[in-house]
C-alpha cells in the first residue's frame, strides 16, 4: 500500500457514501450526474452551433465580394441583405439564445444537480463511480490505486 492510498483500499473520503444513504438514491443521483454531464455537452455543442453561425456570416462577405468581382450583382446584393446578419430566430441571434440557454434551463439544471447532491449526498460527487471504481479496481495492481 503507498502512503496515499486510504486503509482497506477505501475511495477518499470526499468519494464514500455518507452513513445511511441507500442504493436507490446513490443511483438516482449518479443519473442525475450523468444527465448533467449530458447538458454540458449539449451546451459545447451550443457554443458550437453559436461560433460556427458566426464564421458562416462572415465567410459570406467574401462569397459577396468575389460575386461583385465576377459581375453578380444581383446575387451579392440579395446574399447581402437577405442572409448577413438575419437572425437565425425570431428576433435572435445566436448569441442570445446561447445566452437564453445558460441563464434558464443549463443554470437551473446545474442548481438542482448541486441541490439535491448537497442535501441527499452531504455535497459528496460521483457516489456511484467511487463505488464502481471500487468494484472493478484489481487491489494491488498498478494503475488500480483508489486515490491519487
Amino acid at each position: 500500500m503507498t502512503e496515499r492510498e486510504e486503509p482497506a483500499g477505501l475511495p477518499d473520503p470526499a468519494h464514500r457514501r455518507p452513513e445511511g444513504l441507500d442504493d436507490v438514491t446513490v443511483d438516482a443521483l449518479g443519473r442525475l450526474s450523468k444527465a448533467l454531464e449530458t447538458i454540458h455537452r449539449v451546451r459545447g455543442h451550443l457554443y458550437a452551433f453559436h461560433q460556427l453561425t458566426g464564421t458562416a456570416d462572415f465567410e459570406l462577405d467574401n462569397a459577396v465580394r468575389l460575386l461583385r468581382e465576377a459581375g453578380h450583382d444581383k446575387w451579392a446584393d440579395r446574399i447581402e441583405r437577405e442572409l448577413i446578419g438575419r437572425n437565425v430566430l425570431q428576433g435572435r441571434w445566436t448569441f442570445q439564445i446561447v445566452e437564453e440557454y445558460d441563464d434558464g434551463y443549463y443554470a437551473t439544471f446545474q442548481e438542482l444537480e448541486r441541490q439535491a447532491r448537497h442535501e441527499l449526498a452531504g455535497g459528496r460527487r460521483h457516489l456511484y463511480e467511487a463505488e464502481l471504481k471500487q468494484q472493478r479496481r484489481t487491489p494491488g495492481q498498478p494503475g488500480h490505486e483508489t486515490t491519487p
